[in-house]
């Protein structure tokens, strides 16, 4: 029960300056274009130390403000992926949305790493991401294994890229 409350909580305060985005969904693949964790299997996402630099965007397809910087991060993977520049975008979609997620990642050709994150103990994992996140959506990480930023906003393309370079 506490987690509906929290999800309900979390939906308030989420998004920020966003309506929500309707995505219908027909003719879905048995295929997942992304793969599940709870946060202990998202923890080696947020933690590599393998000489890159990883830009970690949390994001819903519910979240306008999310829809709207994703191109963002893809030009971003695109731009910068031979310079070892890894992007994963992990959303925060419901369980119950799966199927949506997977159609929203095939309509937009999304080609970044993306990982659904099934653990309904936000609680206990927002603030293990970081301490001064309050939760809500868009969030992204940038690290390197000597650097590591939290950024809880939207990003324009020109703002994602000034702080990325700050890393390379």
């Amino acid at each position: 029960m506490k987690f509906y409350a929290f999800i309900g909580l979390l939906l308030l305060i989420s998004c920020k300056g966003g309506n929500q985005e309707i995505v219908s969904f027909t003719d879905l693949e048995e295929d997942m274009p992304f793969v599940t964790v709870d946060y202990e299997g998202l923890e080696s996402y947020l933690e590599a130390s393998d000489a890159a630099v990883h830009v970690v965007n949390f994001w819903a397809t519910w979240c306008k403000p999310c829809v709207k910087e994703l191109p963002h991060f893809e030009e971003l993977r695109t731009t910068y992926g031979t310079e070892g520049v890894k992007v994963i975008l992990v959303s925060l979609d419901f369980p119950e949305q799966t199927e949506r997620l997977t159609h929203f990642i095939e309509k937009r050709n999304i080609q970044s790493e993306v990982v659904f994150l099934d653990d309904g103990d936000a609680n206990s994992w927002i603030p293990k991401v970081d301490v001064s996140w309050s939760g809500a959506i868009p969030a992204t990480i940038i690290y390197s294994d000597e650097k590591r930023s939290f950024y809880e906003q939207s990003f324009t393309y020109e703002a994602l890229e000034k702080e990325l370079k700050l890393f390379l």
